[in-house]
Parts: structure tokens; C-alpha cells; sequence
């Protein structure tokens, strides 16, 4: 340990009088150079700010800093050394992308710190292979609705694309994933099918245009982009043209889709020519989804392996492939699972003929991965162990962790992401694709603009790209970067207690998908407190409503006593929000009043402070629902009094999570299950839980 000190004692003392000197210069290797020119612009940019000399050389020699790819480092780890030999940094990597990622690194360094000096070495071997973000396009998408339709325009500027690549690289994900029902009609023209296109040859220009300049953005920040369809999806025009599939006029993506030999053809097609056009495109994802009801697994296997995959063979080049796992085992389009179509979909692959390892999509916790760490249910059920015993040869599993539980409250949860990876880091598993389905993180259409010093929705929620993206990065992550990050970005000397006052809050959002379980989307949206058609969560459903994680226990089998020791109660479960709320609160005002002149650190605490009140509120309305419950079951009149003590308090708490939201955000916003949300529409709910309580009403 002291010899370690002693050393990076030195290293620093060099680099400080290195600094001081004047230029640094630094040597990349010219083999490498394109790959790592964005990083080199960064690099040089943060330099330039610091008012930092820098001068490129020809040669090793003399050099500050040296880049260069090594043969003894793992090529397919996007990790990196930072190391010092004699008065030399040495960046070097078994990759491109590792590079890109350590003089990253190294531009982050000096821009949190100021100074060449202080550029620590280190050692960093990427966690998971696969580190993706899954966006829905705007244009022919899954659903419908204004909170989509409204991205439109944004989704088509490039500057929005530049910015979200920047992030994302900037987080080391890997992988830009676009999803919506039909791709490939706005990224090629039919030639067998010419009245297919809905757009003239100029237009289909432009759209060609658009993709291979965010391919090649994605490409220069070392981010692999794939396309997603569902299926069995057409054009309205070829389905005009040829009588056939007359729901894609609409977009309805629910119910039996067709299998007729000219969409076949056309499908194939399709996909051949997306991948011959696009060299930059790295992959394409599948679904054996929505519009495949009346089809049996035999059916649904056969029809991708006659289209989509054939259309991938056919191709000039090769691409990478994403499976979906089948949403439903049977032969409709509702989520179910089936040791049977477990077997079916493991054989299909292990027989798919393609030569890169395909990689095998499943939903984490179905559509509410920000729940709990441990998986408990995927899309339609709980899955045996047919995928991975015995250990697959061709192919490796990704957990898609969906968000459709808060999209107008930050959150920045270490601890969730770090627990996550050690209970899903099995050598099957090749990494995670985070993102929603009902929301677009593009047009910020929930800040007040008064406030709004971002241009986009993912500005906003940057802690959540900070977070997850590091860490699945590099699960050493310490949480000194995040309290040095958010020091940087608001101007204070010391992080460390954001860190730990957003580790409590976001927290709340978790607590709760863990102990009320989602399924599909819709059945549950955490912060706005609803469930199916945007109704309100009441007590009732509170009480009754199974756990997604079993560590949890609900209130019905709690007061029936139908739990086991090791079990957390809904009472202990309320006592942890509390308190943890209290806490988070108490941290977020003190650095207010610390700070009093930053601005965006109010906006941004702000969200600490509501989801302090959002935690408050669960734990009154679960200790009513165990009154409540309490006094149902055993008669017990001074229960029935505390439940209206609790849920009345609770009233209070909703209020004043409503009263926080609404500070920096408007009102009443687009919703995808309710069209119009807003948070004090649902003070009347919180009001019928104190007349449930009362007996009033049922």
C-alpha cells in the first residue's frame, strides 16, 4: 500500500511540473488514428479550455502521452490501461473503442480537475460486452399517441442525434438500438414491389440521407447501431396495392398478423437491400411479436426463418442478429411462456446458420426493470433454465430493463445497477439494453420552459444515462466519480452527499415496482401512482395486489399471516421509505441553503425532495392499507381509526408531492395510457382512500 502511494506521488509531482513546463506532447499511433479521432477532438478541446499546450508528434519519443492498441489485451474487451512508464502515460488497449474510452476518460479527467497533473492511471475491463440504449422512432411506431408524435420533429434534426451519440459515448454505451414497426420502408425503396414506398425517390433520398449520417456519427464514437421491427408489418401503400394486411394502415400492432408468399418476398427483400445500403449499420433486431397472434412457436419460428433471417443470408454483407425471445406461447398476442417454446426458440437458434454468436433478448421484470435487482419474471412468466443448461454455444442472453415508471423525476441509483450486476452477471449474459417504450427522450415536453436550460428530454435525465452507463461499463465505478461529476456540473466543492441523497430517493421508485408488480406497460407507471387505463392506485389495490419480488410480502397475506420470517413486511417496508425519504429530504435542503445562488442545482434537488414526498406518502398508505386490512380481518375498530390517521396523512404527503412537481414542470402532459396525466388530478384518489377507510364507499 505504501509503495502504491508512493508511486502515484510521483506520477502526479511529474505531471504537475509536465504542466507547468508548457506543451505535452502526445503520440497516437497512425493505425488507430481514425478510430479515436472524435476522442482526440474532445481530448484537445478540454486541453485548449485549461489552457493546456499540446503538440502531436511523429514518434514515441519525447511523447507525454502514448496511444496504441496491444496484441496481449483482449480484442473483444472494450476496457483500457492508463499506466506510466518513466515519464511516459501509456494508454493502450486490445481495441479502437477501448482507446476512444480511455482518452475519454483521460478529457474528463482534466475537465474535473483542471489539470494534466492529477490524471490518475488505471485499469478498466468492460463488465458487459453489450451496452445498449433502446430508443422508439416517432415515425409508423408501437403505439400511438402525442407524447410520440409530438418527438417528431426532433427525432429528424441531426443536431438531436449528435447530442444523444455524444451522451452516449460519453457513458460508454456501445450500442444505439431504433425501434419501430416497420424500418425498413423509410430506409430503401422495393424494386419488386415499386408501389410499396409511401415516398417519392427525392424523399427517399433525404431519409437515406438522414440514417447514414447517424450511422456514421455512431460509428466515430465507437457506438454499433442495430433496427428493430415487430412484425408481421407492410407499408399502407404495399398493403393498398396488394390487398394484404390491412392493419398496417394504422399501426395496429395487436392481433393475427398474415403470412401470405408476396409479403414474405417483400420482407426478405427489405431487409436484404436495408443491409446492403447501409455499411454502417452493425445489426438488426427481431420480434416475434404483437402481429404474429394465430400462429403457433413452429409457425412463428418458420415465418422468421423464411423472411427476416433469409433476408440477412441474402445480403452482400454480414450483419449481427438480435432475437427477441417469443412474447407469447401460445397463439395469441398476449405474454405467455412455455418450457415447450423454450426448446423451440433454442433449437431454431442453435440451428440458424449465421456465423456471429446471435444474441437472445429477454425483458427484465417484463416492462418495469427498475424494480428490483433480482429477476423475477421476463415477458409473460418466469422462464425455466432451458436457454442455458446446457451452456449454448452460438449464442448469449441480453436483459432489455425497461423504464415505464418515471419519466418527469430524475433518478440516480448506483447501488440499484451495482446490485443488479451481481445478481445477472452469469457468463451467459452478454449485457443490457436500458430504455422505455411509451416515452422518447427527445423533445422535452414536462419542464416548465421557463426552467429549461436543456434542448433535450435526455439532458434531463443525464444521471440516469450517468449512471447505468458507467457501471455497466465498468462495475468498479466508485461513487466518488459520481460526487466528483455532479461537483463539476453545479459548481460545489464536495458531491459525496448528492450522491447519497439521490441513492435514497430514486430508491422510492424501486421500493415500490418491487413491492406492487408491473407486468406490461401499462399496468403500472410508479411516480404518477397508476395502473391500467391511468387509474389511480387506491388502498384497495394496495392491500391485494401480489409482490413482484418475493423478499417482499403484501398486505392481505401479511395480516393473515401468511409469510415467512425472512420476509420483509409491509410495515418494515414503510418504516425503510420513511426514513430514507426523511434523509434524502434533510440532505437536499441542506445544500440548498449552502448554495442558495445555483440555479439548476435547485431545479435538479428539486426531484430529490419530490421523490422524498413521493416515499412518504407510500409508507402512510401502506401502514393505512394494514389498518385497513387489520380491521376488515379481526373487527378491530381502533385499526380502522389509525387507517384514517395514516391515509389522511398520506392525503397530505400526495399533496405535497404535487406541489413539488408542479414547481419546475407543467401540470397536465401527454400520456401514452391516459392521453392527458396529471399528478393533482389524482389528489381525488388519495381523498377516496380516506372514504374507503371510513366505509363510506367501497
Amino acid at each position: 500500500m505504501i509503495r502504491i502511494v508512493l508511486i502515484a506521488t510521483c506520477f502526479i509531482v511529474f505531471f504537475a511540473c509536465s504542466n507547468k513546463a508548457g506543451t505535452i506532447n502526445i503520440y497516437v499511433d497512425e493505425a488507430v488514428k481514425e478510430d479515436v479521432d472524435y476522442a482526440l477532438q474532445e481530448l484537445t478541446q478540454e486541453l485548449k479550455a485549461n489552457k493546456i499546450d499540446f503538440s502531436f508528434l511523429k514518434s514515441k519519443e519525447h511523447a507525454h502521452l502514448v496511444v496504441e492498441t496491444k496484441e496481449r489485451i483482449n480484442k473483444k474487451n472494450d476496457g483500457f490501461k492508463l499506466e506510466k512508464d518513466n515519464e511516459t502515460l501509456l494508454l493502450s488497449s486490445g481495441n479502437t473503442r477501448g482507446l476512444l474510452y480511455g482518452l475519454l476518460d483521460i478529457a474528463e479527467q482534466i475537465k474535473i480537475k483542471k489539470n494534466w497533473g492529477t490524471i490518475k492511471v488505471k485499469s478498466v475491463s468492460a463488465h458487459y460486452p453489450f451496452r445498449a440504449i433502446k430508443l422508439n422512432l416517432p415515425w409508423f411506431p408501437y403505439r400511438g399517441g402525442e407524447n410520440l408524435s409530438l418527438h417528431y420533429d426532433t427525432c429528424k434534426d441531426l443536431k438531436f442525434w449528435e447530442a444523444f451519440l455524444d451522451m452516449m459515448v460519453a457513458n460508454k454505451f456501445n450500442t444505439l438500438t431504433l425501434w419501430n414497426l416497420h424500418p425498413f420502408m423509410y430506409m430503401v425503396q422495393s424494386d419488386k414491389f415499386p408501389e410499396a414506398s409511401p415516398f417519392t425517390k427525392e424523399e427517399m433520398a433525404e431519409w437515406q440521407t438522414f440514417w447514414k449520417a447517424i450511422f456514421k456519427m455512431a460509428k466515430a464514437r465507437g457506438i454499433d447501431p442495430y433496427i428493430f421491427n415487430w412484425n408481421i408489418f407492410v407499408s399502407e401503400e404495399f398493403g393498398k396495392a396488394y390487398n394484404v394486411a390491412e392493419y398496417s394502415k394504422d399501426g395496429g400492432y395487436w392481433g393475427d398478423g398474415e403470412t401470405n408468399a408476396i409479403i414474405e418476398e417483400y420482407t426478405r427483400e427489405m431487409v436484404s437491400k436495408t443491409i446492403n445500403e447501409y455499411e454502417d449499420l452493425v445489426g438488426i433486431g427481431i420480434t416475434l411479436g404483437e402481429r404474429m397472434g394465430g400462429m403457433t412457436s413452429e409457425i412463428r419460428r418458420d415465418w422468421i426463418d423464411r423472411t427476416l433471417i433469409q433476408g440477412i443470408k441474402d445480403a452482400d454483407r454480414k450483419v449481427k442478429l438480435f432475437y427477441r425471445a417469443p412474447l407469447s406461447a401460445g397463439t395469441t398476442s398476449h405474454g405467455t411462456v412455455s418450457k415447450a417454446t423454450e426448446v423451440i426458440t433454442r433449437e431454431a437458434i442453435e440451428n440458424i446458420g449465421l456465423d456471429d454468436e446471435v444474441l437472445l433478448g429477454f425483458k427484465f421484470n417484463w416492462s418495469h426493470g427498475h424494480s428490483s435487482p433480482k429477476l423475477s419474471i421476463v415477458h409473460g412468466g418466469i422462464l425455466t433454465d432451458t436457454y442455458w443448461k446446457p451452456e449454448p454455444a452460438n449464442y448469449k442472453g441480453v436483459y432489455t430493463v425497461r423504464n415505464e415508471d418515471f419519466f418527469v423525476l430524475r433518478w440516480g441509483q448506483p447501488d440499484f445497477v451495482r446490485d443488479f450486476m451481481k445478481y445477472n452477471s452469469e457468463d451467459y449474459i452478454n449485457g443490457v439494453i436500458i430504455g422505455s417504450e411509451t416515452y422518447i427522450p427527445a423533445k422535452d415536453y414536462t419542464t416548465k420552459e421557463t426552467y429549461r436550460t436543456w434542448d433535450y428530454a435526455f439532458q434531463k435525465q443525464w444521471l440516469f444515462y450517468k449512471t447505468w452507463g458507467n457501471l455497466l461499463y465498468n462495475k468498479e465505478t466508485p461513487d466518488t466519480y459520481f460526487a466528483d461529476v455532479l461537483a463539476n456540473k453545479y459548481g460545489i466543492t464536495d458531491g459525496s452527499k448528492l450522491v447519497s441523497a439521490w441513492r435514497m430517493a430514486s430508491q422510492n421508485a424501486n421500493s415500490l415496482a418491487s413491492f406492487y408488480r408491473g407486468e406490461w406497460d401499462g399496468t403500472l407507471y410508479t411516480e404518477g401512482m397508476t395502473r391500467e387505463k391511468g387509474q389511480f392506485i387506491g388502498v384497495n389495490k394496495v392491500i391485494s395486489h401480489p409482490v413482484l419480488d418475493s423478499s417482499y410480502v403484501n398486505i392481505a397475506n401479511y395480516v393473515k399471516g401468511a409469510f415467512t420470517e425472512d420476509q420483509i413486511t409491509p410495515l418494515q417496508f414503510a418504516d425503510a421509505m420513511e426514513e430514507k425519504s426523511i434523509m434524502a429530504q434533510k440532505i437536499a435542503k441542506q445544500i440548498i441553503k449552502e448554495y442558495p445562488e445555483k440555479e439548476l442545482l435547485k431545479i435538479e434537488t428539486n426531484d430529490i425532495d419530490t421523490w422524498g414526498h413521493f416515499g412518504l406518502y407510500i409508507a402512510d398508505k401502506v401502514r393505512g392499507g394494514v389498518a385497513l386490512q387489520t380491521y376488515r380481518v379481526k373487527g378491530d375498530k381502533q385499526a380502522q381509526k389509525e387507517a384514517i390517521s395514516h391515509l389522511t396523512n398520506a392525503l397530505q404527503h400526495w399533496k405535497d408531492y404535487v406541489t413539488s412537481i408542479e414547481k419546475y414542470n407543467v401540470e397536465v402532459m401527454p400520456h401514452q395510457f391516459n392521453n392527458k396525466f396529471s399528478f393533482r388530478e389524482h389528489i381525488a384518489g388519495a381523498e377516496r382512500d380516506i372514504a374507503i377507510a371510513k366505509q363510506e364507499i367501497n
